[in-house]
């Protein structure tokens, strides 16, 4: 079988990369396509998995349209010469019409709910994959499952924590760190919202670097009080950095869902509840709020807790969900490889 998998944002990319060595591994082949936004390209080719970029990402209003149009084409293209059977995204406004246009069928993963992105590539989507706790009921092409996109790739089936993150990060092993994330507010979902002020984002910072080592992870450029903190090694050994820290503050959901999985505690603040945030809240892992003063609350109330705790709370969450990877490989098989 041969897939394309478009993806848009680095957590795509980790989504579906187990997938991809998996359908490699078994015969298969499969080719990402990309834009340049964030780390995407380097991430696949820490990988080694084929890709094909299709230049700059826009970030304007009249971009985005002008991409739309200019990212389409090139998708047609690569797949007239490609010829795919299968294409597959996280909700792709790309990959779903071309893949229409070409008579193929095109599987979209789903967990965000931005009812704007998803009209425009549901008429031309096969099935949407959602997470069981997703809020939004998105009609007979919905199939839910019971876990969500960051167990795809930080299930211990999948992903083996280095410690050698302390030596790349410049810290004795052991020593206490946090990350802390910021994101644009460019994506369109985000249109309307905002997160932490630059006085907040200082505040937070110096509250925490009272305690241990901060390192921050931002899509949005930094003042010159914050460039000091940016976390300056590879992308693809972000996870390993989130799996030893004391604590994670995030604006973004991936970030925060991410840190749950590994038994990290998080924070998320972002004024948009995400169902998979909160069900991790339920297990004691995220910490959802849309107030910037809570957060300085919520600090120390985490960090006044064994740590080793959340790593139980991490170990019971994942025993109770399935390893999505796998349960994606095999819907796969059963659905579009036996026809």
């Amino acid at each position: 079988m041969r897939v394309i998998i478009d993806v848009g944002h680095p957590g795509d990319f980790h989504l579906f990369k187990n997938l991809a060595h998996l359908l490699n591994k078994n015969g298969g082949k499969v080719l990402f396509t990309t834009r340049q936004k964030e780390f995407e390209i380097e991430l696949l080719r820490s990988e080694n998995l084929d890709y094909k970029s299709f230049g700059k990402h826009y970030l304007s209003i009249t971009g985005k349209l002008w991409g739309l149009l200019k990212f389409n084409a090139q998708m047609l293209a690569t797949a007239l010469k490609f010829k795919p059977d299968l294409f597959i995204s996280h909700g792709s406004v790309y990959a779903a019409p071309i893949s229409f246009l070409l008579g193929k069928k095109h599987l979209s993963m789903e967990d965000t709910g931005n009812m704007e992105q998803i009209a425009l590539y549901r008429p031309f989507t096969d099935t949407i994959l959602t997470p069981d706790v997703f809020y939004r009921e998105l009609g007979p092409k919905q199939v839910r499952y019971n876990g969500f996109h960051e167990i795809a790739y930080l299930h211990p089936d999948h992903f083996t924590p280095d410690p050698k993150i302390y030596q790349w990060l410049g810290l004795n092993e052991g020593e206490q760190y946090a990350i802390v994330r910021f994101v644009a507010w460019k994506a369109t979902h985000d249109i309307g919202h905002k997160g932490l002020s630059n006085e907040d984002k200082v505040k937070l910072v110096n509250k925490l670097s009272e305690k241990m080592r901060v390192f921050i992870t931002s899509e949005a450029k930094l003042t010159d009080e914050l460039e000091p903190y940016r976390f300056k090694i590879g992308p693809e050994k972000l996870h390993h950095a989130l799996n030893y820290a004391s604590i994670v503050v995030s604006e973004g959901s991936t970030v925060a869902s991410e840190a749950g999985v590994l038994g990290t505690p998080a924070i998320y603040i972002n004024p948009m509840p995400m169902a998979y945030c909160q069900e991790q809240e339920k297990y004691g892992l995220v910490f959802n709020t849309s107030e910037a003063e809570s957060v300085f609350s919520l600090v120390d109330e985490i960090l006044g807790q064994d740590r080793q705790a959340f790593r139980e709370k991490s170990k019971k969450m994942l025993a109770e969900k399935v390893n999505v990877t796998q349960f994606l490989y095999d819907f796969i098989q059963e659905k579009y490889m036996k026809n």
